[in-house]
This record gives structure tokens, sequence and C-alpha cells, in this order.
């Protein structure tokens, strides 16, 4: 029993769909149509809807933006319902509304459950609930690193256990050789670097600045340069406040104020507002005497001597040749001066460095030997099992004489690490070369499927794989984008057939153009154009009965009306049911 089922799709300003609801079937949902109605617009809508990239050619011409909604019956306590509602998603009565909005001029918006989201959530949630593959995924699979990522989910933890191992020590190794190489190969540079740095840290001990010395020498010169004029100011100051010795009979600013307390003093008892200010008078005059005393402190005690002053500028002017080299202020020479000691303890330590780094790097390679060598082992085990599944599996698709294998193999590298007695070379997901061998019949060597396949038969290589993959890893929803491209006869009627009892454990959805395959499903969608070349809601419907027969005939033979395709297209259902009812209690895989 499907636990999540993709309900239905709505389609808006989406290529050449102005407006349409697409109805899925929790089994097998085939989707036809003429070509170019817009059958492989299903297969972008859902791509969008798991996060693919938005392109704005995709926007209906005319139109501000393309919206694509989706509902997805997901059980409470499923992983992808936890993390949406991590992500402050609410389900709907048990399902996940899902919509995904791209404008015309690029912007691309992504809400789920109601809440907006990040378009990498839905990719994130894409990897549990979807698997779509196309055109393009039957290209994807002739590369050889698309076949050892295929071979490595298929042995599950008796790769992934170990991989996780190689890869953390091979990113170590790399990060240990890189400084490694650095260290030996920049040995002139460094050496010069330490020897520049040395020169500095002796040229400021030399020194001996201290914080903030810069500062308070520069206020010390000022002081000194104008020692006479400071004097004479303070003196004259003092002799306003507090009277010039020389000058008995002058009148000062503190006999004044003294005046004027003595005579509200003689009057204060009889009005408390004109006692208030003989007091205020008495602060006044206690203020100008400290004010005084504090000018003949300052006129006594400042420095004229010009020695003094030559010693302060000679100070700064060596303070100023540091700060010229290393720094805007003493504070930031300092700063230098600290960092570069680290920097040289660093520099005067390499002899060190690449001992151990040198150590290290051995370890590490003969570490990285030893799983690689394990990887190499897990996926040899892994291979021969999948091999013979993929293979059971052509054999129901129309290939009984076809054989699968895996030619897993390294290569030599003077400069690599050690696995099995030679020196191979290794890279980020271990030391070997997967890749998938067919021989389509007896006595055919087994040659790399992109040399040794036609498009049908790749074709079914793929729809193979993703069968064994739903018996050990299985996704809920399954997308194929003509699968059965380049099939015809009894092979497309093998691949409905394998199709449909996938559907018994999975929901499958289906661009098809081929009826052999359509007949088998359990729901088929038609996708047709108006007049005006447009898909509206109408153009998207179930066929059911007579409207099925009649889109079987078309697909058959162009002709919805000829009672030859008719009589086939009744033919192909019936043998569809039949295949249905023997299926049952049997289900695939």
């Amino acid at each position: 029993m499907v636990m999540f089922v993709l309900e239905e799709m709505r389609i808006r300003s989406l290529g050449v769909i102005d407006d349409a609801v697409v109805e899925l079937s929790p089994g097998f949902t085939a989707v036809t149509g003429e070509t170019g109605a817009g059958k492989t617009m299903v297969v972008t809508s859902l791509g969008l809807l798991l996060g693919g990239r938005a392109d704005p050619a995709l926007v209906r011409i005319g139109a501000g933006k393309a919206v694509v909604e989706g509902r997805i019956t997901v059980p409470d306590d499923a992983a992808a319902a936890v993390r949406a509602e991590e992500a402050g998603a609410e389900l709907d009565d048990g399902a996940l509304l899902i919509s995904r909005t791209v404008s015309a001029e690029g912007r691309s918006r992504a809400h789920l459950g109601g809440r907006s989201v990040p378009v990498g959530m839905l990719a994130e949630l894409a990897d549990e609930l979807v698997a779509v593959h196309g055109q393009t995924d039957q290209q994807g699979l002739l590369k050889l690193s698309r076949q050892r990522q295929a071979l490595d989910r298929y042995a599950s933890d008796a790769v992934a256990v170990p991989l996780a191992k190689y890869t953390e020590a091979y990113r170590r190794l790399r990060a240990v050789s890189a400084e490694l190489d650095e260290i030996t190969t920049r040995a002139r540079e460094r050496a010069q670097e330490a020897d520049m740095l040395r020169y500095g840290l002796d040229e400021i001990a030399a020194v001996e600045p201290r914080t903030g010395e810069d500062t308070e020498l520069a206020e010390e010169a000022e002081r000194l340069g104008h020692a006479e004029a400071l004097s004479s100011a303070a003196t004259a100051a003092h002799a306003a406040l507090a009277g010039n010795p020389e000058d008995p009979e002058g009148i000062d600013a503190a006999t004044l104020v003294a005046g004027a307390q003595r005579a509200l003093d003689a009057v204060r008892s009889h009005d408390p507002a004109l006692a208030s200010l003989a007091d205020r008078i008495g602060e006044v005059g206690i203020l100008l005497r400290d004010v005084a005393g504090e000018l003949a402190g300052y006129a006594d005690d400042l420095d004229a001597d010009p020695l003094r002053l030559g010693a302060v500028e000679e100070r700064r002017a060596a303070l100023t040749g540091l700060t010229r080299k290393y720094g805007e202020d003493v504070a930031a020479v300092l700063a230098w001066s600290e960092s570069s000691a680290q920097r040289l303890t660093e520099l005067d330590s390499d002899d060190e460095r690449i001992g151990e780094l040198t150590s290290e790097r051995d370890a590490l390679r003969i570490e990285l030997g030893g799983l690689a060598q394990a990887l190499t082992d897990a996926r040899t085990d892994a291979a021969e099992r999948f091999a013979a599944a993929v293979t059971a599996e052509l054999a129901s698709l129309a290939m009984p004489h076809a054989r699968v294998s895996f030619d897993i193999r390294q290569t030599e590298d003077p400069e690599g690490i050690e696995v099995g007695g030679r020196t191979v070379a290794c890279g980020p997901s271990g030391a070997d070369e997967v890749e998938l061998l067919l021989a389509p019949h007896p006595g055919a060597p087994p040659r790399p499927i992109a040399k040794g396949a036609s498009g049908g038969e790749l074709s079914r290589v793929m729809l193979a794989v993703e069968v064994v993959f739903a018996g050990t890893d299985p996704v809920p929803t399954y997308l194929f984008d003509e699968v059965d491209a380049g099939v015809g006869g009894k092979a497309a009627v093998e691949i409905g057939r394998r199709l449909a009892r996938l559907a018994k454990t999975a929901q499958v959805v289906v661009v098809t153009h081929l009826p052999q395959v359509a007949a088998f499903a359990d729901r088929q969608l038609l996708v047709e154009k108006t007049n005006e070349g447009s898909v509206t809601r109408s153009g998207v419907k179930v066929l059911e009965g007579e409207e099925r027969i009649r889109e079987l005939s078309r697909m058959l033979a162009g002709q919805e009306d000829s009672e030859t395709a008719r009589a086939h297209a009744e033919e192909l259902l019936e043998t569809a049911r039949a295949d249905a009812s023997a299926a049952t209690g049997n289900v695939c895989p």
C-alpha cells in the first residue's frame, strides 16, 4: 500500500498550459496526447514542485508568472511531514500543499503547507518523496560517475559506511598534502619572510615603545615648546585672581569677592534670600582661591628646559620611524609586533612541521589504501547481486537473453595510493572506476552500455535499474518521461506490464506515446490543446470507456475510428486487465 500519494497538480501559465488540473491515480497513471500537446509540462511542473531550476522561459507568453501547485498525501509520522512541520508548514487534512511560482523576470518563490520556504527545502523533501526520470536521466546513466553512484546506492550501508570513513581520510590527506606542498615549495619565500619579520621585531625591540607613549610625548612637546607663553599667562591669571605682591594697592578678584561677601554678611540676618546669596559668594571665593593656588603651582612646576624638549623630540622621531613602517600609531605597531612574533615562530618551526606533516601524510596514505580496498570489495560483492537482479528484470522486459555485468577497475598511478599491491589513482569516492556492461544476446561480448545499447535497450536498462531500486531503496512516487523511447511491439507491452507491477507498491506516473504502455495504466490522462494552441482546464481529462479506446486507437493508428485499431486497443486493455488479475497476490518486486 502506497503511503505517499501525489493526488493532483494545478498548472497555470506554464508553457502551452493556460490553466489545467492533473488528477493522478495512487497506482499507475499514464499521460498521453499529441506531440507538442504539453505532456512534458507534467514532468516540468513536478520538477518545479521538487525544487528544480526555475526557467523564466517556461512562463506562458503574455503571463506575468507561472504557478504550479501540488497536493501530496503524507503520513503524520513520516520524516517528510516532520521536516515540513519544523519549517513551519501545516498539513491540510493529512496532505501537504506545495506551491512554486516563477515570474517572467526570473524570480522564484516556494510555499510549503502555507508557509514561504527556500526552494532548497522542496529539493530536500523531493529525495524522500519522488524519483523523476526522463531522457536526460538515460543519458546520465551513460556517465561512469552515475553508474558508480547507482551501484553504491544499491549496496547501501555495505558501501556507505566505509565510504564515509574513506571520504574523511581523503579530505584530511588533501589538506595535509596541500600544507606540506605549500611549506616545501615556498621555502625560499618563507625564509625571506622570516628575515623581514625578524628585522622588524628587532627594530621595535630596540626602541621599546609603550602603549599611548606617542600621545603623551606629543602633549609634552606642545607644552615645552610654548613654556614661556604658558608661564606668563599663568602668572597674569594668578595676579588677577589673588593679587600681585609687587603691587599691594592693586585690586584683584579675590579681594573684590571677599568685600562683597562681607557686605552681605552684615545684613544676612534680615533676609534669608540675601543670606543665600552671601553663601554662594563665599563658594565663589573658595573656588577663586583654589584656582589661584593651582595657577601658582603650575607656573612653579613648568619646565622650560630646552634639553628636555630636545629629548622629547628625539623620542618622537624614533617612534615616528616605527609608525611609518609598522602601523599608524604606537598601538598598531605593538599589535604588528605581537602577530609577527607568532608568525615568526610558525616559520621558524618549518622543519619540525615538515616532519610532522610527512609522517601524517604517509599514515593517511596507508589508511586510505585499506579503506579503498574495503570499498572495492564491497562494490564487487554488490555488483554481482545488482547485475543479477537487473538481468532478471530485463528478462521480463523482452530482453530474455541480455546479461548485465559490472567492470570495476583501477588506474595505475605512481603518485597514487597502494591498493591490493598496486599503486593506483584515487578520488573522493575511492579508487574504483565502475562501468555497467551489457551483452544484449548470447555470444555478444559485454560492452559499455554507452556503446552496446540502443535507445530502446537503454530505456529498458534504466527501468530495470529503477525497479531493482524499488525493492531495496523504495521511493513512494516514480515519474517517467517517455522511458519507452525507442521501444515498440512486445518490448513495449512488457514495459507496460512491469510498470503496472511496480505500481502495486508505489505510485507511478508515465508520460508515454505508446498505447501498449498506456493500456496497463490504472488511469489514463489525455492532454490536448484548444484551437488557440493552449491547454485549458478542460484540456486535461481522465479517459474512461469509449474515450480511452478512442485515444488508444489514435495512438495505435493515428485514427480514432479505425476498426482495426479499436480492436487492437480493446485487446490491449483486456490483456492488461488479465495481467492485473493474474498478478494479484504475486506482486513484484
